[in-house]
């Protein structure tokens, strides 16, 4: 007979998405067993015969793969509940979904699975006719179903019941006053232990305070569902920190508490291994003895084991959660001599890592990033200072450069993760890290930026203090509050950093899919540079001579190409330029025009002429030919356009480009410093026969605003509001 008082800690794989694979699951197991954890619910919502299509008995192959799990963690001394959600569509006074349920139920007790539960969350509290009719109200239809399944298992001495109302937020109209709670507490029978979350779905904190008054109500103690790493609700934010926010003292007075963790099985080993340093705390103060658990040693102690883990070769056959030459953070060193001096190395690179993963795991901290600030308090505290006068710039721009430098530390992580040779740890963790890696490329553009205006711009307008009028100071925190669920304010660390961008909430900008082939090259978005004007003119023509399809030797001059798109905003609005460039050299460019009107009025006064003087003309040469293109270029646009779409900007990069969201990163670097200087509008000339361009600009929210005869020339006039 199981002792029905122990403490049931472990894992609940309850999250929305793709649910773990059997070889997962088994590593899993093992990490359970080492950590000194004990129980595993099988939930995953996207199982479609777990919930959706939950009348439906297991196949063969499927049975298979059940009981193989259901052995695995009885060998390895874990007990394995599994759990069906059938409150969806299920009919409680039915006889036959009732008889259905049963037969589900059966089968996975012909497979040896003793320990069960019955999931009734997140579906909607309305009763179907026929149930209006048998029951009082919902509490008591599921209550009824529950009994009725708990006898019919001979009463197991597992079993959980999840209600709908699992925690204080969703309680109507309060814990202690809800219909609903007050039903389970008094016709559930005693033996079936109720699942709650806490005082919120995802709860900052667990207290004992916080526990009585649902105890009270549901006379039972609680089994805590546990979401605190979990990250089914936000597809840019993966949680790499410590279990923290619930004292070890709680196990007293729970039945247990199962953590629901992040869907990337290969983030979870943080998570869960301090998880089973908690539960260890918890049992030695339970039984007397001196204990108290800490999630900054707890961390440290996961991370050496990790780093052991991942010095560790592959064995043939032998499913790992990582390998030797993963890096939690950057090492310039080869994987080889990493290996080699793990040992001796652990202690500062350890310490290193630390120092940013003990901040709370509501973030998705990057373990590269050493600084003693949250990177996104460190970032408003670069961006966002009073306009300082003079004695003050400096220290700005030792702010600023203490930010970039970690920006670089961002980009050597992703580099790391794609030549980790565990690919389950680099697919697992590497949308997250891109994500990072795309936006901090922004944010440091724009830091650049303004680093270089500070001491340059003299006038009261247009210049880099107004910038700040622009820009979101709030951070999540801010925005969240202290009741706030987490999915609030999305995004993670990404978000954060994000939302601190004068273009911050313009999300189509920042969110989209990773891509299919990773790349290791590292890139850079910086404002432009004089040096740099060689390289773009020479990557313009060769763009537009492949384009058609001509040789370079055809040209009548070198420079035409670049003078003729690049050149007027180059020599007139400089400030609006920005580069991408690899290791290799630039490979991308982005031209803004804050206020196309003026330009227009200094192109007409400058740089015509300087072109008159650069290509003169020519009987026999294609001069005067170049000086008709020149003037075509800068056409006038209706005012009608100019009063909405101030700004213009220029876009292009080198076909081989593998990851075209840099592209898309390197013109969200020039619509931050438009937008930061005013512009609430932005358009941009493409051929129709550009399908690629315009594809890219209709993802990124332009819309073509000009048609027929308000077309200045052939091109498609594109514009989106900032």
């Amino acid at each position: 007979m199981e002792d029905k008082s122990e403490f049931l800690c472990g894992v609940v794989e309850g999250f929305y998405g793709r649910p773990w694979s059997v070889e997962q699951r088994k590593v899993l197991f093992q990490w359970m067993q080492r950590w000194g954890l004990n129980t595993y619910l099988y939930g995953p919502k996207d199982d479609l015969k777990h919930r959706l299509l939950w009348r439906e008995l297991y196949s063969p192959e499927e049975e298979a793969q059940l009981k193989t799990l259901v052995r695995e963690a009885e060998f390895r001394g874990l007990r394995f509940v599994y759990a069906l959600s059938p409150g969806q569509d299920m009919v409680f006074s039915s006889s036959c979904d009732l008889t259905l349920l049963k037969r589900k139920l059966r089968q996975v007790t012909e497979l040896g699975c003793q320990a069960f539960a019955l999931l009734f969350d997140d579906i909607d509290h309305s009763l179907s006719q026929a149930d209006s009719e048998a029951f009082s109200s919902f509490a008591h239809a599921q209550v009824s179903v529950a009994n009725e399944i708990f006898r019919f298992l001979g009463e197991p001495s597992v079993f959980l019941f999840c209600p709908t109302e699992y925690c204080g937020s969703l309680c109507s109209p309060s814990v202690a006053k809800s219909p609903y709670l007050l039903t389970v507490g008094e016709d559930l029978l005693p033996g079936i232990s109720v699942i709650w979350t806490g005082s919120k779905v995802i709860s900052r904190e667990l207290s004992a305070d916080s526990l009585v008054e649902v105890q009270n109500v549901l006379q039972r103690p609680l089994l805590v569902w546990d979401n605190l790493h979990a990250n089914d609700y936000d597809s840019r934010r993966v949680f790499l920190g410590p279990f923290k926010g619930r004292p070890p003292s709680l196990r007293s007075q729970l039945r247990g508490l199962l953590l629901n963790p992040n869907c990337e099985f290969e983030a979870n080993y943080i998570p869960l291994h301090t998880l089973g340093h908690w539960h260890r705390t918890g049992a030695q103060i339970l039984k007397g003895g001196a204990g108290q658990y800490c999630p900054e040693e707890a961390l440290s102690a996961a991370l050496q084991d990790w780093m052991e883990e991942l010095s560790q070769p592959l064995q043939p056959g032998v499913c790992v959660c990582v390998c030797a030459c993963v890096r939690v953070w950057p090492c310039r060193r080869s994987s080889a001599t990493h290996t080699k001096q793990a040992g001796r190395d652990m202690p500062r690179d350890k310490e290193r890592a630390v120092s940013v993963l003990h901040h709370s795991p509501s973030l998705s901290l990057s373990p590269c990033l050493s600084l003693s600030l949250p990177l996104p308090l460190f970032l408003s505290l670069c961006l966002y200072p009073p306009p300082p006068p003079p004695p003050q710039v400096e220290e700005w721009r030792v702010r600023a450069g203490r930010f970039l430098a970690a920006c670089d530390d961002v980009a050597r992580l992703h580099v790391s993760v794609v030549n980790s040779v565990n690919r389950a740890v680099l697919y697992d963790l590497y949308p997250y890290i891109w994500d990072l890696r795309n936006t901090v490329l922004v944010a440091k553009a724009f830091v650049s930026w303004l680093d270089g205006r500070v001491l340059n711009d003299t006038q009261s307008l247009s210049s880099w203090r107004n910038c700040f009028h622009w820009c979101g100071v709030a951070m999540g925190a801010d925005v969240l509050g202290v009741e706030s669920e987490p999915w609030v304010f999305k995004g993670g660390l990404s978000g954060e950093v994000q939302m601190l961008l004068p273009i911050g909430t313009s999300t189509e900008l920042f969110t989209h899919p990773p891509p299919l082939f990773p790349t290791c090259r590292l890139y850079n978005i910086r404002p432009f540079q004089l040096k740099d004007k060689v390289e773009l003119y020479r990557m313009v023509r060769q763009l537009h001579l492949k384009t058609q399809g001509k040789q370079d030797s055809a040209q009548p001059h070198p420079d035409l190409i670049g003078d003729r798109y690049l050149g007027a905003s180059l020599a007139l609005c400089p400030e609006y330029s920005f580069v991408l460039e690899d290791e290799l050299g630039v490979c991308g460019g982005a031209l803004g025009v804050l206020d196309v009107r003026s330009f227009s009025k200094r192109y007409q006064a400058s740089w015509l002429p300087a072109m008159r003087d650069k290509y003169p003309t020519r009987p026999h040469g294609g001069a005067q030919e170049a000086l008709l293109q020149f003037q075509e270029e800068q056409a006038d646009y209706p005012d009608s356009l100019l009063y909405h779409f101030p700004s213009q900007v220029w876009l292009d990069a080198l076909p081989e480009l593998v990851d075209c969201s840099l592209t898309r990163s390197l013109l969200t670097a020039l619509l931050t410093a438009l937008k930061a200087n005013g512009s609430q509008g932005v358009f941009c000339d493409v051929l129709p026969t550009d399908r690629q361009r315009l594809e890219l600009l209709a993802k990124l929210g332009f819309l073509e605003i000009l048609r027929g005869e308000a077309r200045p020339r052939e091109g498609v006039v594109l514009g989106r509001l900032l």
